[in-house]
């Protein structure tokens, strides 16, 4: 990104004296790691800041330093002129009680990395380049003269790119991220601590959640195609939260022969949340804007209205059809 674009940040952070820092609903390492650290900065510079998500936050997060600012909508009373959104594909994707504390007037710096994004902010920091929205951060922070590093900062970013890159094992880890990362230990970032909170931690109730989908597995004729699912009493049954599911996508595309894995959740009778996953093949992005959603040409997902067994129709047949393209 040029100079110009860096500034954009600056001069938005120039007017803002009290801002609203959030995210999208169920949030991972870079959403979190994304808004913390723009916290970190704001607050150096002295403003006000009040951070929300809509969802709660997962447990294994729980080693971020400050984790503990981020509140729920129902906990804020007021309404704010300034926003940053982060790693937000679209001002959906907030979640409707945050949503509420934005001013009618509200400014809105938008900092994504997703090719999906809807541009919706008044300003738009857009890299779908970046392995991360963590990355973008680093990148501006990187080119400003006013920052300083330490190991709190260098930990909300380094767990930003960790995650989103899978641990430096996803398509989106490029010899900058690697440089990146490097720099990120070197202000403090504790890597191997973060690592192993952040990438190897699991609730029990996430272990029942795999354990339960793994019994509902089933590929494709041709084997490039495997699914698994949770029904609505399954989650009920297990008394399981979205933090629990997170992970479960992975698992059938890891199968040899296995270019699409996708996981099917029942969130209500007539409502499927449906998770993708591809190695090489299939951009799952475009299916998932087929269906109302977005993401990456590597990881999307999206909601879907009907039944479970209707929507799994609806979206392998997609996936075939763009698998027969390929």
């Amino acid at each position: 990104m040029k100079n110009q674009q860096w500034s954009m940040i600056d001069q938005f952070l120039d007017k803002a004296d009290s801002i609203l820092i959030t995210s999208h609903i169920d949030p991972d390492g870079d959403a979190l790691g994304s808004m913390l650290a723009m916290a970190y900065i704001c607050e150096q510079w002295g403003k006000r800041v009040v951070c929300v998500n809509e969802s709660s936050i997962p447990r294994r997060f729980s080693f971020l330093p400050g984790i503990d600012k981020i509140v729920r909508p129902h906990q804020v009373m007021e309404t704010f002129h300034y926003v940053i959104a982060v790693d937000a594909a679209d001002r959906s994707r907030v979640g409707e009680n945050v949503e509420r504390l934005f001013h009618p007037e509200a400014l809105i710096l938008n900092i994504d990395h997703h090719i999906t994004n809807d541009r919706f902010g008044s300003v738009n920091l857009i890299d779908p380049h970046a392995s991360s929205t963590a990355e973008i951060i680093y990148q501006w922070l990187a080119h400003s003269p006013n920052v300083r590093w330490d190991s709190r900062l260098s930990t909300f970013l380094y767990t930003g790119i960790l995650t989103d890159t899978g641990g430096f094992r996803y398509a989106n880890t490029s010899a900058n991220v690697l440089r990146y990362a490097a720099e990120l230990i070197e202000y403090g970032a504790p890597a191997h601590e973060i690592a192993d909170q952040a990438l190897e931690t699991v609730t029990f109730k996430q272990t029942l959640c795999m354990q339960r989908a793994l019994t509902t597995i089933e590929t494709s004729a041709n084997g490039q195609i495997a699914w698994l699912s949770l029904s609505q009493a399954d989650l009920q049954q297990i008394q399981a939260t979205d933090a629990d599911i997170e992970g479960i996508v992975n698992i059938p595309r890891k199968i040899i022969g296995v270019d699409v894995g996708i996981f099917f959740r029942e969130t209500s009778e007539h409502t499927v949340k449906v998770s993708f996953r591809s190695r090489q093949k299939v951009d799952v992005s475009k299916i998932a804007q087929a269906f109302g959603g977005g993401g990456h040409p590597r990881a999307a997902g999206c909601t879907i209205e009907g039944t479970l067994e209707d929507v799994k129709r609806q979206v392998l047949q997609r996936v075939e059809a763009e698998l027969g393209c390929a």
